[in-house]
């Protein structure tokens, strides 16, 4: 006994999917169509690593920027230029011709440090003393005799009193080298506890994006992404950072703007070496499926018994054969079902 069946051609577009019915007769399983009833337009099944990707707009640059706030009253008595990178050691400024010294870590400093004193700030301060050719101490959380001793060394080597004591202002901890942004004090100017003295950076490019937050899902750490120069070059980076930003409102009619702040580290420095500042495109994955069986979305039908098929023909009869479907992405869908493999003839719906 026949019957009629009805197949919904699935259509795609930006994304959406919409659908019309096409009546078919078959029969319990599927009915071969005569060759006058054969889809006009075919396409194989493909077996290849499928991407979902989306495009946002970025920035090359130094990635995020930082201050260094002053800590002590006095006069600025020395200032780096502009541009000019430092690293561990090396003085960042000066108030009354004492020097704030760049250390490296992640803690900021936050207190005065002296015997006694205990925490990861001070593992993190003895660190940066063996680093610097200090020695006679143990690298601990504990602020020893020892510790005060290398300290009076190198407070010595900087020109400081020799007090033993780290007072809060004469360091700022960083995570490594930085890149000298902006001088927001002048030299010979008085200056007070809190008051931003300049703003800095890593040393590396990076690339800053801002996503709308419906876009999160792109924001995955140490996800690969590719990055398009405006030359048409392209480089890989890397998710280094995400973090949520709001946008204060244009005017007291709008809304603040909440938006995901992502840095891309690039590998590559000498790629970009010639850009100082630009726009660039970085292209996100958001899913991946390697080696899997497509074909274009169009080639879809909804089926009346339920879930989505496929017209499968070799040229001389055709048959509707039940899938399922995964990733959709850049007008193809993955599919799976009996029979279906790469090379398998598909029609295309007018």
């Amino acid at each position: 006994m026949r019957k009629a069946l009805t197949a919904v051609v699935v259509l795609a577009a930006g994304g959406a999917a919409s659908a019309f019915l096409v009546n078919r007769s078959d029969t319990s399983q599927a009915a071969d169509q005569t060759a006058a009833a054969l889809p006009v337009n075919t396409a194989k099944v493909a077996k290849q690593t499928l991407r979902d990707t989306e495009t946002a707009d970025g920035e090359l640059g130094f990635g995020t920027t930082s201050t260094a706030v002053n800590r002590t009253a006095g006069t600025i008595t020395g200032l780096p230029d502009s541009g000019q990178e430092l690293g561990r050691g090396q003085t960042l400024y000066s108030v009354d011709n004492k020097p704030t010294t760049l250390l490296y870590g992640a803690l900021p400093a936050y207190r005065r440090l002296a015997v006694g004193s205990e925490g990861q700030d001070v593992k993190q301060l003895e660190q940066n003393l063996k680093a610097l050719g200090y020695t006679g101490f143990t690298v601990d959380d504990e602020y020893t005799d020892a510790t005060a001793e290398a300290v009076e060394e190198w407070q010595e080597d900087r020109g400081l009193d020799e007090t033993g004591v780290v007072e809060l202002g004469s360091v700022l901890f960083a995570s490594g080298r930085i890149r000298v942004d902006s001088v927001a004090a002048q030299e010979g100017a008085p200056i007070g506890p809190n008051q931003n003295v300049l703003t800095y950076t890593g040393t590396k490019k990076a690339v800053t994006v801002q996503l709308d937050a419906t876009d999160q899902r792109l924001a995955k750490l140490n996800a690969k992404v590719e990055v398009t120069l405006p030359d048409g070059a392209t480089v890989a980076g890397r998710v280094e950072k995400v973090s949520t930003v709001i946008i204060p409102a244009e005017s007291p009619e709008k809304d603040p703007e909440t938006k995901v702040k992502v840095i891309v580290a690039i590998d590559n420095q000498k790629a970009v070496a010639s850009w100082a500042l630009a726009a660039v495109d970085v292209t996100f994955t958001a899913s991946e499926r390697k080696n899997v069986l497509t074909v274009p979305v169009s080639a879809l039908v909804a089926l009346r018994e339920g879930g989505f098929g496929v017209e499968v023909t070799d040229g001389k009869s055709s048959h509707y054969v039940p899938v399922k479907t995964g990733l959709f992405a850049s007008g193809q869908v993955e599919i799976s079902g009996t029979g279906i493999k790469a090379g398998t003839a598909v029609g295309i719906p007018k």
